[in-house]
């Protein structure tokens, strides 16, 4: 039986997943170049053979539709042999952050798949993250590098809200957080983190002034993040994931093109609204909720700045468009 057409939120979701890897396997290539640790370099080989199987079936499938396989990031945006950038610990904690990452986007890219063929790449997609974040998070145990989120003493029964106050997170009139809200707060932090450690890192190592100044920003955004985070958990005396700036060495020879340096903090900004989103929809505090509101509006603004730098370079690779209907009347 002939297969059916993608459709245009099928390419478009394949078309993202073939950008973004291949931006974090560059990368991904570079740590497992550096990685003096066994352990930790046997699990970047996983990583960087996986990512290579689920390229070329990208590649297919684009391919089999007759739309150009797009260009991504490849060798000529990694310079194999600089000083090194990073520690050992942080290429492990980066590898578990863009596996949260990648496990998102193939259920997500699921949800909107209908052709059987592509329903079972991202199935086999989503085992292979699923696997390795286990993989991450196990190994970051072992190496006593993975900070618990914090915990919480048991009550004797189920209990209800009784009153408004519930909601007020102002002033300190307000109760402490619930476990819901931390799921979120947690991963926002952890999130920032990586951004701003990121930031700081590539601020390092950018080739031009424009891309310099952006990383500087955005690490000052990211900071101010974590901060206003950090200071909901504190105010309940709970704890703050450690920070992973002191994990980045004082090179200044950069080992990834500005392109592949902006792209990806482009796209942390912007997988990070997914999750402030999501904070947003389960905070139940005021000052969560404001919070997160700043936070958003921060990002995108962020966002602008980063898009305006890309199209200026001529480096933001375009999506699939929808056929112009008026263009194609008038040229007929």
């Amino acid at each position: 039986m002939k297969k059916s057409a993608l459709t245009s939120s099928e390419i478009g979701s394949l078309w993202a997943e073939y950008i973004n890897g291949t931006a974090t396997h560059t990368v991904n290539k570079y740590m497992y170049s550096i990685i003096e640790d066994k352990d930790i370099k046997e699990i970047f080989q996983l990583a960087i053979k996986t990512f290579e199987q689920q390229k070329k079936a990208i590649g297919d499938f684009f391919k089999e539709e007759g739309f150009p396989v797009p260009i991504g990031f490849n060798d000529t945006d990694l310079y194999i042999g600089k000083q090194r950038l990073f520690s050992d610990a942080f290429c492990l904690n980066y590898l578990h952050i863009m596996t949260i990452h990648g496990i998102l986007g193939h259920n997500t890219a699921l949800c909107i798949s209908v052709r059987k063929d592509l329903r079972s790449h991202y199935d086999s997609s989503s085992l292979a993250g699923n696997k390795m974040y286990h993989k991450t998070i196990d190994l970051l145990l072992e190496k006593g590098l993975f900070q618990r989120d914090p915990l919480y003493y048991s009550n004797e029964n189920p209990s209800f809200v009784t009153n408004e106050d519930f909601a007020d997170g102002f002033f300190g009139k307000g109760r402490t957080l619930a476990a819901t809200e931390i799921i979120s707060l947690s991963l926002n932090l952890k999130k920032s983190i990586m951004a701003k450690t990121l930031s700081i890192a590539f601020s390092q190592i950018a080739g031009t002034k424009d891309v310099r100044k952006f990383l500087i920003e955005s690490e000052k955004t990211a900071d101010g993040q974590i901060k206003a985070l950090a200071k909901i958990l504190q105010a309940d005396n709970l704890p703050v994931p450690k920070s992973l700036e002191t994990e980045v060495t004082t090179s200044t020879e950069s080992p990834f093109s500005d392109k592949l340096i902006l792209y990806h903090m482009g796209f942390l900004f912007q997988a990070a609204q997914n999750y402030h989103g999501a904070g947003l929809a389960s905070a139940m505090r005021t000052d969560l909720v404001a919070t997160y509101e700043k936070t958003i509006l921060q990002n995108l603004l962020v966002t602008k700045n980063w898009f305006d730098l890309m199209v200026k370079n001529k480096w933001l690779e375009q999506p699939p468009l929808a056929p112009n209907r008026n263009e194609i009347a008038k040229n007929k």
